[in-house]
């Protein structure tokens, strides 16, 4: 009898345990249906916003920063000469212009400008034609033209084309590239003294032309490793500083031409191309200023002589023309017309402006709208079917009063370089392309252009990452994102990434920049507030502060003429610091990673801002959304709305 009781006992104690156990499976499952989806993140196991993965992580510089506003003004329009130049060149032959002398009847000397033997700082005139005919072929690339109408008015004006020579149009079937090279056209124009924010303050036409018409990419964290345009100009060249190469100056023991530095454009002659090189600002020359300069023309075209020769008759123009040419646009037209006479033949082209920027910025404006139309016929002309090009500056200003600021300091180091190539190559090359969209956010410099141009003698497209401790990597193949400014050979005063340490996210600054966050994430879904709920702050996971670096503020300038030694005396401060949060909202559970600006010098209120760009949702929204997701996706990374189904 009691083993009896014991068993229905124990029955219905089991019994009860099944029913209970029962009703909290499917209380469980209801809930789960009624209530979103929390995501629990321990913070030790959590990554901050995605710039926390990079090593090197770059401020998010303002185009119209207010301590920069009142240094950029708006030009009137650059006006040279009145009526159209009597002469011009077009695919290597000599044309007088039928618009500019009407019917009358005009007789026109030519003298060549050309380069003394041996002689980087001359000119020589060469042998004078008393009658140029119309279409007659130029024999120099520069010359002076003389003319006089039967109505006795007259005309004089230096000029430039690209004169026939038979042995470069063949080089290419005497000069066998190798096998596994992409045979692509190389064209880089740049401008000096232009940041990467200057330029789209100054070229927003042509900019968003290159970009958005022609696909091209821009380094965002393009960082210069060197004081000047030498130093900017021959890691890409030559893949080495001038300190690494042989000993150049001007007075220095041992001092020799530039001749045996190891130039690019010469392996790219050795593979069949033709190559261009020029640069105006004939009296602050890169290689010629300080240093010895060139022997022998160190490219088969070479502009050098044009600008010295017009550097003696300067008085006679009127200041950035060449009568009723804009000089900046004389210059594009050379590079046009060697595109022009040396269709369907490899080319390497690098041409250099200085004239607009190298004392200032305001007059770089005037460039815009010539530079667009250069690119549109570019474009238009098939040149570009089988072109790199890249358009780029050697650094920012230097010794302007932007300069002077901290963001004028970050703009110096962080000069504009964006290139583009063909459809073509994007189609075969997916990898090599993806790899150089993501470079585009990571740390770039001088360096790696040098590898890139190296690259495409023997290319490949891979998916490896590169070595991060390795100076100069192919923008073609991904750069790790661990990459420091120690790994690519930047010394610390000229690195632009930031200083990153970690935040108390328990501190008062924190919690405000947290509230700045939730408060700019509610004003995107305010307008929808009837569908979209008002977000709080249920937690912080991470915190990280980013600060500019001390060596940068310290940075006054070069010690010395070179460029080589860094006067560190400077006391300038910053009252910018950039927190990188992690968050959880409620209702939802979203997480959040963003940047959010902290600027303790001004007013309560305004100390803390944050952009929609900077804010990105790291865990999935699934259905959460769904009252705004046809009508307004970009709200669904933050739109939580009121009726869940």
């Amino acid at each position: 009898m009691n083993t009896r009781r014991i068993l229905t006992w124990c029955r219905r104690r089991m019994f009860l345990v099944f029913v209970v156990a029962l009703a909290i499976l499917g209380v469980t499952q209801v809930l789960k249906r009624l209530t979103p989806t929390y995501i629990v993140y321990e913070t030790n196991k959590v990554n901050t916003n995605f710039q926390n993965k990079k090593a090197c992580v770059h401020p998010t510089l303002e185009i119209w920063h207010p301590a920069l506003m009142t240094h950029f003004k708006k030009l009137p329009p650059l006006k040279c000469a009145e009526g159209v130049n009597w002469v011009y060149v077009r695919n290597g032959t000599f044309h007088v212009n039928e618009s500019a002398v009407g019917s009358n009847n005009v007789t026109c000397a030519y003298t060549p400008v050309l380069r003394p033997k041996g002689e980087d700082f001359k000119t020589l005139l060469g042998t004078f034609i008393k009658q140029m005919r119309n279409g007659q072929p130029i024999d120099s690339d520069f010359f002076q033209a003389k003319c006089i109408a039967a109505n006795g008015s007259t005309y004089e004006n230096l000029h430039s084309g690209i004169a026939y020579r038979e042995e470069l149009h063949r080089r290419h079937l005497e000069r066998h590239p190798p096998d596994n090279m992409a045979a692509l056209n190389i064209l880089m124009f740049g401008f000096d003294s232009v940041s990467r924010m200057t330029w789209l303050r100054n070229l927003p036409k042509s900019h968003e032309y290159f970009v958005k018409t022609l696909g091209a990419v821009v380094l965002e964290g393009y960082n210069i490793v060197g004081d000047g345009t030498p130093q900017a100009l021959l890691p890409i060249l030559t893949g080495q500083t001038e300190a690494e190469l042989p000993e150049a100056r001007r007075g220095h023991k041992g001092a020799t031409v530039v001749d045996g530095h190891p130039w690019i454009w010469r392996e790219y002659e050795k593979a069949g191309y033709v190559t261009q090189w020029g640069e105006d600002g004939q009296g602050y020359g890169t290689f010629q200023y300080r240093m010895l300069g060139f022997r022998d023309p160190p490219v088969d075209h070479f502009m050098r002589p044009f600008y010295l020769a017009l550097d003696q008759q300067s008085r006679k123009h009127k200041s950035y023309c060449l009568r009723s040419v804009p000089r900046h646009v004389n210059m594009l037209n050379w590079v046009s017309e060697f595109f022009d006479v040396y269709r369907g033949k490899p080319k390497f082209s690098f041409l250099f402006h200085s004239e607009f920027t190298h004392g200032g910025y305001n007059e770089l404006q005037w460039a815009d709208d010539d530079l667009l139309a250069f690119l549109k016929h570019m474009k238009d002309s098939g040149h570009l079917d089988n072109t790199l090009l890249i358009l780029m500056a050697d650094h920012g200003a230097r010794f302007q009063a932007v300069r002077r600021t901290v963001q004028g300091k970050y703009e110096e180091r962080m000069p504009y370089f964006g290139l583009r190539l063909p459809d073509w190559f994007s189609k075969k090359y997916p990898d090599a392309m993806r790899n150089l969209r993501t470079n585009g956010e990571r740390l770039t410099t001088p360096f790696d252009i040098h590898a890139t141009f190296r690259h495409l003698f023997n290319f490949t497209s891979s998916v490896d990452v590169g070595l991060a401790n390795t100076r100069g990597i192919s923008l073609f193949h991904e750069h790790s994102s661990t990459r420091t400014c120690t790994d690519a050979d930047v010394d610390p005063h000229w690195c632009a990434c930031l200083n990153w340490q970690k935040a108390d996210r328990r501190s008062d600054v924190v919690k405000a920049a947290a509230s700045a966050l939730i408060a700019a994430v509610n004003s995107f879904t305010q307008p929808q507030r009837d569908m979209c709920e008002n977000l709080a702050l249920a937690d912080i996971l991470d915190a990280v502060v980013y600060r500019p670096p001390t060596s940068m503020l310290q940075f006054k300038a070069s010690a010395d003429n070179d460029g080589r030694y860094a006067d560190l005396s400077d006391k300038m401060t910053s009252t910018i610091e950039l927190y990188q949060l992690t968050i959880v909202t409620t209702p939802g559970g979203a997480v959040y990673e963003a940047t959010v600006k902290h600027d303790r010098s001004a007013a309560d209120g305004k100390k803390f801002t944050a952009s929609e760009r900077e804010i990105s949702r790291i865990n999935r929204y699934g259905n959460q959304p769904h009252c705004v997701a046809t009508r307004l996706p970009r709200l669904r990374p933050f739109c939580y709305c009121r009726k869940q189904t």
